[in-house]
């Protein structure tokens, strides 16, 4: 017993929120955590919008500063609105007279051209225009067995600015007959999860990577691209999602609906692998992941609804088996959401935050036995040693006269 993990034991809904509080540490989100509002127009430190009108593109103005103690040029960092400052960095170049003429960082028309400045953040409409999706089938070393193609299409009217979104998705799928994706997926460690594999769930049977909203280059929420949870890796990112016009008039109910599906992506996931060598056929290895909704409750506003802009996704895992090689495994998973009342009328756009937390309960066995204490019986005295071969020497003439004592007496008997 004392080579192996204690077995964990099972986590479950009443129980959840307190393990996370025994075990859990300090998280990405604060516990009053205020969500900010937006304006049709610059607020100070708001970064500055470009427009590149040959792209037809919409981005941040960016000003380079230094990164590290190199003090290497970083291009991404945006400018901010009222913030004057100044930077400076250091670029290094293999050929410099190649660089000369290739790289957009020595060409000042690049600083300039083919973008405008957007006076004030953009608030246009958002049209959902067109849609393509291909469906591709295969089936594993014989190819691609048939593609397909479906369109979705609107029409749209040029009387208004308006901002036109494209969307475009590739989907995949085995041409067996469970068309399921566990034989597809590569495992994410054997039994146990390896510490920055993609998280396993499951929808209907089929076997993805669990994932989470993530932004485009202007700060709106992807509607395709997400990225994946990697195994105890904690997680944080944030975007915007619009609101069109129609949608800010309708139910609160249907406002709702909406945000949840963009933080739950396309597919709702309903099981988590509890290893990382799931199989979608062995019920023992999946387990349910626990949700919990925001509770609806009045405010006091007459426009207003409460929506989720938080989901907080908390895994509790252990280590099991032996110490030498242990085994990680999830125990519990929660989708906590947070909501938000928001105005009808004063929002075309809701900031939405995801936050992946994990948090390691595991309970390791008792040490084979506790470290040797001292019991000290003398005092802690620096002239104690010195004493103490004194007393000694002391006790010991003491002895000697003693028996010298001793022996006289019985030798005075034994003569008479």
């Amino acid at each position: 017993k004392l080579n192996y993990f204690q077995q964990p034991q099972d986590i479950k809904e009443s129980d959840f929120v307190e393990f996370l509080e025994k075990h859990g540490r300090h998280s990405f989100l604060a516990p009053s955590q205020i969500q900010p509002s937006f304006s049709a127009f610059y607020r100070a430190g708001d970064p500055i919008l470009i427009y590149f009108d040959s792209s037809s593109v919409l981005s941040m103005l960016r000003q380079p500063v230094k990164m590290g103690a190199s003090g290497l040029c970083v291009d991404g960092n945006p400018a901010g609105f009222l913030d004057s400052k100044s930077t400076s960095c250091t670029r290094i170049f293999a050929n410099l007279s190649k660089s000369c003429m290739t790289d957009p960082a020595l060409d000042a028309a690049s600083y300039y051209r083919d973008f405008t400045v957007l006076k004030v953040p953009i608030n246009d409409t958002i049209v959902q225009s067109m849609k393509v999706i291909y469906e591709i089938e295969y089936s594993g070393t014989s190819g691609i067995q048939s593609v397909s193609v479906q369109f979705k299409v609107s029409n749209i009217s040029g009387n208004s600015r308006s901002s036109l979104q494209q969307h475009f998705t590739m989907h995949f799928w085995v041409s067996i007959p469970t068309r399921t994706l566990s034989h597809v997926l590569p495992r994410s460690g054997n039994p146990g999860y390896i510490t920055g594999a993609p998280l396993l769930i499951a929808n209907s049977g089929a076997v993805q990577h669990m994932s989470i909203l993530r932004s485009e280059n202007d700060g709106s929420c992807s509607q395709f691209l997400r990225h994946t949870v990697q195994f105890g890796r904690n997680m944080r990112t944030g975007c915007k999602i619009s609101l069109s016009p129609i949608l800010e008039d309708s139910n609160c109910s249907y406002m709702q609906q909406k945000l949840y599906k963009a933080f739950q992506g396309m597919n709702r996931t309903e099981d988590f692998a509890i290893t990382g060598s799931a199989y979608s056929t062995q019920a023992e290895e999946w387990m349910t992941i626990l949700i919990q909704n925001c509770s609806v409750q009045a405010v006091n506003c007459t426009s207003c609804c409460m929506v989720p802009v938080t989901l907080e996704i908390q895994i509790l895992w252990t280590k099991v088996g032996l110490l030498s090689n242990p085994q990680a495994q999830i125990l519990g998973a929660r989708y906590f959401y947070q909501c938000h009342p928001l105005k009808f009328l004063n929002m075309s756009t809701v900031p939405v935050t995801t936050v992946v937390t994990f948090t390691d309960i595991t309970d390791w066995p008792e040490p084979p036995r506790g470290q040797p204490q001292m019991h000290w019986k003398l005092p802690f005295d620096i002239f104690f040693p010195f004493r103490a071969v004194l007393n000694v020497e002391r006790s010991y003439r003491g002895d000697l006269a003693g028996y010298f004592l001793l022996i006289l007496i019985m030798s005075s008997i034994f003569c008479f």
